[in-house]
């Protein structure tokens, strides 16, 4: 089996590989203060609980975003699980041609992302994933990685939000029963999630008119299903493509 971590600035996601399967996941919030051996023993609490034992992982994938999480990961795993994690980075193959000007600077989920795309549906698409910040990665028939484009994640727009004015209160992201909120709580949530679905339509149809007609839509993320129900322009929901595209690039390098 193949364990695969994902280190994001929110969330910290997880999955468990049997072969091309990915059997479980898990999403964690992210603690930059814990040190290897709390990750390390969570990690075998996680296991345990699928009833697994760190004997099972024969091998680990590494992507991140924090950098000072991510030595604290590799010593976790390979302490605790007895396997020392390939770190996705641009010493890596990983099967993706980045066509940007600095391509170091693209992040490691999202060259994982684009190497599930790649394998699994082909280009041309856009991927648009609902994280921290909402990515849209533009990836063409070719296979090449193209760039894309970097909004604000809607979770920090709201508090942003909350933050910046003297009356609006903290909102539950859930969909208010119409456009037109009756209340701040549904006036602030209409404006949050359907601002957000407006976002994701206007970005989406300009990057069809550069990739053509043909480009699929992927979404993924933790707030990707969201936003799916409320448009029709997310063909595909994804919402472990990080973690099938980290196994696909573990593969890779055996």
């Amino acid at each position: 089996m193949l364990l695969t971590i994902d280190i994001g600035n929110t969330n910290i996601t997880l999955g468990v590989h049997r072969d091309k399967e990915l059997v479980t996941a898990w999403r964690l919030a992210t603690d930059h203060e814990r040190m290897p051996d709390e990750y390390g023993l969570q990690l075998l609490g996680l296991l345990q609980h699928e009833g697994l034992q760190s004997s099972d992982i024969k091998g680990a994938a590494l992507a991140s975003v924090v950098p000072p999480l991510t030595g604290v990961f590799f010593d976790a795993c390979t302490n605790y699980i007895g396997q020392q994690p390939l770190v996705i980075d641009p010493g890596v193959k990983t099967g993706v041609r980045i066509r940007i000007e600095d391509p170091k600077s693209v992040g490691a989920d999202r060259v994982a992302d684009a190497a599930a795309v790649l394998n699994l549906y082909g280009g041309p698409a856009c991927v648009v994933d609902f994280g921290t910040a909402t990515t849209f990665d533009a990836i063409s028939a070719e296979g090449d990685y193209l760039g894309g484009a970097i909004a604000p994640g809607i979770t920090i727009s709201a508090e942003a939000l909350t933050q910046r004015t003297a009356k609006l209160p903290r909102v539950d992201l859930v969909r208010p029963p119409s456009i037109i909120g009756r209340s701040t709580v549904q006036a602030m949530q209409s404006g949050l999630i359907f601002g957000y679905v407006g976002l994701v339509e206007g970005i989406v149809a300009r990057m069809r008119k550069e990739l053509g007609k043909q480009m699929k839509v992927i979404g993924t993320g933790g707030l990707s299903s969201l936003i799916a129900r409320e448009t029709d322009v997310i063909e595909i929901l994804a919402p472990w493509l990080t973690l099938e595209g980290m196994r696909i690039i573990w593969e890779m390098n055996q």
